[in-house]
């Protein structure tokens, strides 16, 4: 039996994060370049060359989509 309880994952990378929304990475990468025509909506945390979405501004993405269809 596993005693520790276990850590869910803060920050996501793209291809995590597109799979999170139910995304093509590619629209992620498209959305997430210095020079976007058509930036993404959700800002993500630049570590080095590593592009990384937090899953709490994840999720706040998903619920204005519930809002706004609503």
């Amino acid at each position: 039996m596993e005693t520790e309880t276990k850590k869910e994952k803060r920050m996501y990378s793209v291809e995590e994060a597109a799979q999170y929304l139910g995304l093509a990475p590619r629209t992620l990468y498209n959305g997430t370049g210095k020079k976007s025509k058509a930036p993404f909506p959700i800002r993500p945390r630049r570590i080095g060359r590593k592009v990384l979405f937090d899953v709490k501004d994840l999720d706040k993405f998903i619920d204005s989509l519930e809002t706004h269809s609503s």
